[in-house]
């Protein structure tokens, strides 16, 4: 079955899929970062949210300190958001959309991506 996450289902209606690793790299509630097109991504798995099964891809480097860390961050929730929190400066971005609560003016960039049968698949730009 594929889960994709219901925020970003209208933009990648049209996009295309590639796969980028296996459900078995990922590790439940926690980052594991993979490589696309020269950015590390951060991947989170949560497979048991309110809504179900979710994945999310989101930016590895911190727009703060500008070190690669944000797939080791915590994850959790506020105000009724998932986010992650930056290990360094303790910042928190929504898993959605990339945007900061703290700071707004501090983004983290999104892909589109989907678990597909055993695969992870990412929309390609």
């Amino acid at each position: 079955m594929s889960h994709t996450n219901a925020v970003r289902m209208q933009s990648t209606e049209s996009a295309s899929w590639r796969a980028l690793c296996s459900r078995r790299d990922l590790v439940a509630n926690s980052g594991v970062v993979a490589w696309v097109d020269g950015e590390q991504v951060a991947l989170f798995h949560l497979p048991d949210t309110e809504t179900g099964e979710q994945v999310f891809a989101i930016a590895n480097k911190d727009p703060k300190s500008g070190a690669n860390v944000i797939g080791r961050g915590i994850l959790g929730q506020l105000k009724g958001d998932l986010v992650i929190a930056s290990p360094l400066y303790k910042q928190h971005f929504r898993l959605a959309d990339g945007t900061c609560l703290e700071y707004p003016e501090q983004r983290l960039r999104v892909w589109p991506v989907r678990l597909n049968g055993d695969a992870v698949e990412i929309a390609a730009a």
